[in-house]
C-alpha cells in the first residue's frame, strides 16, 4: 500500500490537485465520459458527477465493467442522470438497462481501443483511478489496465482519483502525471470482488470435467463466471501451469502457493502471470503490489488472437448462457434480457483453437438456476444472439459431460449436445432435432446419468503406448463403425460373435448408446479428445433373470497382441463386479481361440461348453 499525503501531493502538483466536486466541472453538455474499469472504477468522480446540482445535458458515460458506479433506490431502480454506453452489462447496470438508460455495444473488448484511436468512439473526459505518483511522477493504473490507456490517449481531459490503497502493478501500467489534468486524492479501499467457493454439486461437477481435460504445462485463460473460477480448485495435481488471461481472481492463489503456476512452459513472458485486469480481494492486491511475477497489459495485446495463439497449450475457459443444437453459443443475453458481454471470449476461443495443443472450452449448467428450462436448446430463443459462431466452438461442458463439436456434422453435434443436456429435457430436444431434420427419426439416447469420468483409466500397453479406457458415449458411434470396418473379415464379430459384413446403425447404437444400468461399454482411445483414435471396444449386457452379462470385444488391427484385449476385459470385469453382476457369458465360434484364451486368463472360474458350432463360455466372478 502506498502512503499519500494530500499536502505533499498538492505541493508537488499545485495546478493539478482538486476535489472530486471541482474536477467534474470539466464535464460539459454533450461530453462523452470514459469511466475506469471494474475494481478500479473511480467511484468518487462518478458520484460527484451525479451529485451536480445542474447535471450537464446529453452526457454519456462510456465503460467496460463497472462496480458501484450506479446508485440504486430501495426498490432496485437505477439512479443516474446520464445515459450509459457499455461493452458489458453487469449487476451494476441491469436495472439501468431495463429502464432504457443503457446503450449496450456487443463488441470484442480488444477492438474498443481501435474505435477510440480512430475517433469512431470519441472520448472527451476520462475518469480513472491510479496509485500515488512515485518520485519520478509516474502513477500505476493498478488493478485495471484493460482499455484505460486507449481512453486516456483519446481523451481531451483526464481526471484521476489518486488512491494510496491502489497497488502499483508491473507491466504496461504506468502513466506520467503530465498526462493527467486533475489529481483527486481519495482515501477509500479499492473495491474487492470475491468468487465464493461453489457449494452446488452441479457447478463442482462441471469444474471437475473441465479440470480433467487440462494438461500439465497448459497456459490458462480464466473468464468471468463462477464455473471457470471453480475449475482452478481441481488443478492441484498439475505441474507448470501458466496464466495468460484477460482477468485474474483470488482463484489463482492456491495454485500459486502450491508452486503449480510456474509458467515455465509459456511461450511468451515465461514465469509471468499475465492479465489485463484484476477482480479480487485485498489479499490478492497485496500480493500483486510491486510484484514482478505479475505483468498487466492492455487488452489490445493480451486478447490479441495472434498473441493468444502463440501461447503453449492455450486453454480458454468461458461461461455461456445457452447453446443450440448446431453449436451456436449465446453469452450476453438470456431469454431476451441483456446480461454480460462479449468481453474477450471470442478472441480467446479463437486464439486457443490456433494454439498448439490449445483447448477452447465453453461451460454452462444444463438448466437455468430454477431448473425450469434447458440451456441447450433446439434453436436459440428470440432475443438470444449468437456471440460464438458454431464454427468456433470446440469443447462444451455441462454437469452431464463433455461434448466435442469441432469438425463434427450437425447430426453429430446435436447428438453430442443432447447427451450432455439434462435428462428432463432430452426427449423434447430429440423430437425437436428430428423435426428440424438434424436427427434420424429412430434416434434415441439411453443414458440419463452424468458422464462417469471416474471410470476413465489410463493403461500402458506392451507396445509402449498408452490408451485411455473410458465409458463409450453416443458420439463414439462413427469411430466404432470405423474400428469395425478396419478389422479383417475374419475378426468381425458383433456382440453375438456372428461373422458379419456390415454393422447397421441400430447395431452400432447398441454398442455406444447405453443406459449404464443393464448395458455398459468402454472404448480404448489414443491421443487427445480433439483427435482421438478409437482402437478398442468392449461391452457387456446384463440378463436380469440370471444376473449374468453377455460380452463383446473389438480390438483394432495393429493393437492385437499388445495386451489391450486383456485390459478391456479387466476393465469390464471390475466395472461389472462393482455393479454386483455375477459373471460374464458369451457365445464364441470355436476358431476364435484368442477370445477363449482371454476369458481363461482373466478369470479363475471359467467353463467352456461346445454346442454344435458355438462355444458357450461362462465366467463366474
Amino acid at each position: 500500500m502506498n502512503n499519500l499525503n494530500d499536502e505533499s501531493l498538492r505541493a508537488r502538483f499545485p495546478d493539478k490537485v482538486a476535489s472530486a466536486k471541482e474536477a467534474v466541472l470539466a464535464v460539459k453538455p454533450g461530453h462523452r465520459v470514459f469511466v475506469g474499469t471494474a475494481c478500479a472504477t473511480p467511484r468518487a468522480l462518478v458520484a460527484a458527477l451525479e451529485d451536480l446540482p445542474n447535471p450537464p445535458p446529453d452526457v454519456e458515460l462510456v465503460h467496460f465493467i463497472t462496480t458501484n458506479a450506479v446508485a440504486h433506490d430501495a426498490v432496485g431502480r437505477a439512479l443516474t442522470h446520464y445515459r450509459h454506453r457499455s461493452f458489458f452489462v453487469g449487476s451494476d447496470l441491469r436495472a439501468a438497462v431495463q429502464q432504457g438508460l443503457v446503450e449496450y455495444v456487443p463488441i470484442q473488448i480488444s477492438k474498443v481501443p481501435e474505435l477510440m484511436a480512430k475517433g469512431s468512439l470519441p472520448i472527451d473526459v476520462a475518469f480513472i483511478q491510479v496509485s500515488p505518483p512515485d518520485l519520478f511522477g509516474y502513477v500505476s493504473l493498478g488493478v485495471s489496465v484493460d482499455i484505460i490507456p486507449a481512453a486516456v490517449a483519446a481523451a481531451k481531459w483526464v481526471i484521476a482519483e489518486v488512491n494510496p490503497a491502489m497497488p502499483r502493478t508491473q507491466g504496461d501500467t504506468t502513466l506520467h502525471v503530465r498526462d493527467i489534468d486533475r489529481l483527486v486524492p481519495v482515501h477509500t479501499p479499492v473495491t474487492e470482488y470475491v468468487h465464493l467457493p461453489a457449494t452446488e454439486q452441479v457447478v463442482q461437477q462441471i469444474a471437475k470435467y473441465i479440470a480433467g481435460i487440462i494438461d500439465d504445462g497448459s497456459t490458462l485463460q480464466i473468464g468471468l463466471g463462477r464455473i471457470p473460477n471453480e475449475a482452478l480448485r481441481y488443478l492441484s495435481d498439475r505441474r507448470d501451469l501458466g496464466i495468460h488471461s484477460d482477468v485474474i481472481t483470488d482463484a489463482i492463489l492456491p495454485l500459486l502457493e502450491k508452486g503449480i503456476l510456474t509458467g515455465r512452459s509459456k511461450s511468451q513472458l515465461k514465469s509471468k502471470v499475465v492479465a489485463s485486469f484484476v477482480l479480487g480481494s485485498r489479499a490478492l492486491y497485496d500480493i500483486i503490489d510491486g510484484n514482478p511475477l505479475f505483468s498487466l497489459h492492455p487488452m489490445s495485446w493480451v486478447a490479441n488472437q495472434e498473441v493468444i495463439a502463440a501461447q503453449h497449450k492455450m486453454v480458454s475457459i468461458s461461461q455461456a448462457f445457452s447453446i443450440d443444437l448446431t453449436g451456436q453459443v449465446c453469452s450476453d443475453q438470456f431469454e431476451g434480457e441483456l446480461y454480460g458481454g462479449l468481453g474477450a471470449q471470442v478472441d480467446f476461443v479463437r486464439g486457443a483453437a490456433l494454439s498448439k495443443g490449445g483447448k477452447p472450452i465453453v461451460c454452462m449448467t444444463s438448466t437455468t438456476d430454477d431448473g425450469a428450462s434447458s440451456r441447450i436448446r433446439a434453436m436459440l430463443a428470440p432475443g438470444e444472439a449468437a456471440t460464438l459462431a458454431r464454427s468456433d466452438v470446440h469443447y462444451v461442458v455441462t454437469e452431464f459431460g463433455i461434448a466435442y463439436l469441432h469438425g463434427k456434422s450437425i447430426r453429430e453435434r446435436a447428438l453430442s449436445l443432447i447427451a450432455i443436456s439434462h435428462p428432463d429435457f432430452r426427449a423434447v430436444l430429440l423430437e425437436e432435432g428430428k423435426r428440424l431434420g438434424y436427427l434420424e427419426t429412430s434416434c434415441t439416447i439411453q443414458s440419463a446419468f452424468p458422464y462417469p469420468v471416474e471410470d476413465e483409466l489410463r493403461v500402458e500397453l506392451r507396445n509402449n503406448k498408452s490408451v485411455n479406457i473410458r465409458p463409450a458415449t453416443v458420439s463414439d458411434a462413427g469411430a466404432v463403425k470405423s474400428l469395425f470396418y478396419g478389422l479383417p473379415a475374419g475378426d468381425r464379430y458383433t456382440r453375438f460373435f456372428r461373422q458379419v459384413k456390415a454393422l447397421s446403425t441400430n447395431e452400432v447404437q447398441r454398442l455406444c448408446n447405453l443406459d449404464y444400468k443393464h448395458s455398459v461399454a468402454f472404448v480404448a482411445v489414443q491421443g487427445e479428445r480433439e483427435s482421438e483414435l478409437l482402437v478398442g471396444h468392449a461391452s457387456y449386457f446384463v440378463n436380469p433373470s440370471t444376473n449374468l452379462a453377455e460380452t463383446a470385444f473389438m480390438v483394432g488391427t495393429g493393437w492385437q497382441g499388445t495386451g489391450l484385449g486383456s485390459a478391456l476385459q479387466r476393465r469390464l470385469m471390475g466395472h461389472a463386479k462393482g455393479r454386483g453382476v455375477r459373471g460374464f457369458e458369451a457365445e464364441i465360434l470355436p476358431e476364435n481361440t484368442k477370445m477363449i484364451k482371454l476369458a481363461r486368463s482373466c478369470c479363475e472360474n471359467v467353463t467352456v461348453q461346445r454346442d454344435e458350432d458355438v462355444m458357450h463360455v461362462t465366467m463366474i466372478f
